[in-house]
């Protein structure tokens, strides 16, 4: 796949340093790291290998420069996205699958910047505890759940949006654990439920956190990031990007805005998460534990036993691009496979040149 002409790496090679400069003294050890990895990223910087065409007749040569492997990098996270789907595909239960979303208010998402370890960790617990809840009420399934959530702190226009998505199947492990039971092929949980439970617990984490000062009130606003290929031009005037606007149904809700650097880069910098801090995790029957696998075993042969359901699991967008760090990988050329033939350190030139571009030839018929 061919990489978006322009990146963010690109902007903030070109205006990072003055942004560094105007707000010194106000970012974070981590945002630094953070803009540092992304502008090194797939560059001699980090190092690298060449490799080649096996097909002495075409002999076709690439420079791949190695990746930050940042979660926040817009380049990284495309291949970090297939390989966690593909370590989940042995926790896939052969029934329909749903995607649940927990949001927080705008006047609680006003202070979440000042304190992102504490609120986010709270919309985790706040929306897990809700789901396994209400999943668990005999007027209701009746039974344990298993689910997989993903924290995101942006909406389309890099507004301050944080909220969780969750995978969740379409049933779960009777409480006496002797059967499956499914819940309706188009219908989980009733939602104004989820919601006024959800609401319930959020307010009574939030006292409880403000009454052990574990909260710092301040008004903020929390801008957070985009990825490549939204980009769409970037100069001293600003930086234009696309977006959605969600309160627009069909077509006309694709735009653009034009941001100043500065302002673009703040808001990206805003989304940077603390370290340590786990964006994904698992509930119920996925919770990472020893008992993990036996959970899923004997949640498959409840399923076995009760009637077939198709699998019907919605496939996550993903904003990255693919990659060209782990050969081997077809020829562009030819086909054939690709050899790595020279790994170099981060920093060092590599001995051998990659071959030319295809020079396009333009007839000009007017």
């Amino acid at each position: 796949m061919s990489r978006p002409a322009l990146e963010v790496a690109d902007i903030f090679r070109d205006h990072g340093l003055a942004w560094r400069r105007a707000n010194h003294g106000h970012v974070s050890h981590a945002q630094l790291n953070v803009m540092n990895a992304i502008e090194g990223c797939r560059t001699a910087a980090l190092g690298g290998h060449v490799a080649r065409c096996e097909n002495e007749a075409c002999g076709h040569t690439v420079i791949a420069y190695n990746s930050c492997r940042n979660r926040h990098c817009p380049k990284c996270q495309g291949s970090q996205a297939r390989e966690w789907m593909e370590a989940r595909k042995a926790e896939l239960l052969e029934v329909p699958y749903f995607h649940v979303v927990f949001t927080l208010p705008p006047k609680i998402g006003a202070i979440a910047y000042q304190n992102k370890a504490v609120i986010y960790d709270l919309l985790f617990k706040a929306s897990a505890e809700t789901l396994l809840t209400i999943a668990a009420d005999p007027k209701r399934l009746g039974v344990k759940i298993g689910f997989t959530s993903v924290l995101h702190t942006w909406g389309s226009a890099m507004t301050h949006h944080p909220h969780v998505h969750m995978i969740v199947p379409g049933g779960g492990i009777a409480l006496d654990r002797s059967r499956w039971i499914s819940s309706s092929e188009d219908y989980l949980l009733p939602v104004p439920v989820l919601s006024r439970l959800f609401s319930g617990k959020m307010l009574a984490l939030l006292k409880a956190a403000h009454a052990q000062n574990q909260l710092h009130l301040a008004r903020y606003t929390h801008r957070v990031a985009i990825s490549n290929n939204r980009l769409v031009s970037a100069d001293e005037a600003g930086i234009t990007f696309r977006y959605k606007d969600y309160r627009i149904k069909g077509p006309g809700r694709s735009k653009t805005m034009t941001l100043a650097p500065g302002e673009f880069i703040r808001r990206f910098m805003l989304h940077v998460l603390p370290k340590g801090f786990h964006r994904i995790r698992h509930y119920g029957l996925l919770a990472s534990c020893r008992t993990k696998a036996e959970k899923l075993a004997h949640a498959r042969e409840l399923i076995a036993a009760a009637a077939p359901a198709p699998t019907t699991m919605r496939q996550l967008p993903t904003d990255g691009v693919a990659t060209e760090d782990d050969p081997p990988y077809p020829c562009p050329c030819c086909g054939a496979r690709m050899l790595i033939i020279e790994t170099f350190a981060a920093g060092c030139v590599p001995r051998h040149r990659p071959s030319p571009s295809p020079v396009a030839i333009r007839i000009d018929t007017s």
